[in-house]
């Protein structure tokens, strides 16, 4: 899928050495979804029902890893779609929008020159933004790793959701929720939850994202991580002698 991907544009050659970073992770969780991130998907569903302008961004990795899927994430949460590049060219600006438009986008935002404002504490093509999408949403879901960014919208006072295997990268510390798991299992799985919460009073909403606490949740995870070594490195070893 990926190498095809890369094939048609959509997705950066530095893309496959993200996506295989991504996946050595995994392993270290299972290649399952957790407890800790069920509890962030769940605070991300929240914040996306809440939000004002919530806008999901999109680069090539994740249009080829689920597009379909977060094009109906974009329709329940009444969320913006828009492309946003490291790799930024309009050949793959084209096929990025022509994939989100084959999945049902009605309108995908951050394509060409309508990519003309501009986030200041970031210095690579990403900082480009549309006007009426990333520069004036309020919560802006990052689907994969884009530490710089996440930190530049910090700093313009949005909250930020992401997805990011690595507990451990500025995506993840920089987050206002993050979700420690792979993409591919994320976003059925906040589909299913907001169309559970959807029904909630806003209250109720309200109260899931106060009580989230994001750099728990972060070392809950790696808790996680560091059981799930123990016990894959403990296997077939009964003494120290036998390590010898």
């Amino acid at each position: 899928m990926m190498i095809k991907a890369v094939e048609k544009k959509v997705v950066a050659p530095a893309g496959l050495i993200a996506h295989g970073r991504g996946e050595a992770f995994d392993y270290l969780l299972g290649e399952e979804t957790t407890l800790p991130s069920m509890k962030a998907i769940k605070a991300a569903s929240a914040a996306l029902l809440i939000a004002k302008q919530p806008v999901i961004s999109i680069n090539g990795n994740a249009a080829a890893l689920c597009s379909s899927e977060l094009v109906r994430l974009a329709k329940i949460t009444g969320s913006k779609l828009e492309v946003n590049l490291f790799y930024r060219t309009p050949e793959r600006e084209l096929a990025i929008e022509h994939i989100l438009k084959e999945a049902g986008a009605d309108e995908v935002l951050g394509i060409g020159e309508a990519a003309s404002a501009r986030i200041e504490e970031v210095f690579s093509e990403r900082r480009r933004v549309d006007p009426r999408g990333i520069f004036s949403a309020d919560w802006v879901f990052i689907p994969l790793e884009d530490g710089d960014r996440t930190e530049g919208l910090s700093k313009m006072g949005k909250k930020t959701i992401a997805v990011d295997l690595n507990p451990l990268s500025r995506t993840a510390q920089a987050a206002t929720i993050t979700i420690v798991d792979n993409l591919i299992r994320v976003v059925p799985l906040i589909i299913s939850e907001t169309e559970k919460l959807k029904t909630e009073p806003i209250q109720k909403l309200k109260e899931v994202i106060s009580t989230y606490d994001n750099r728990r949740i972060l070392s809950e995870v790696m808790l996680v991580m560091e059981q799930n070594l123990r016990s894959l490195s403990t296997k077939g070893v009964s003494t120290n002698e036998d390590i010898k």
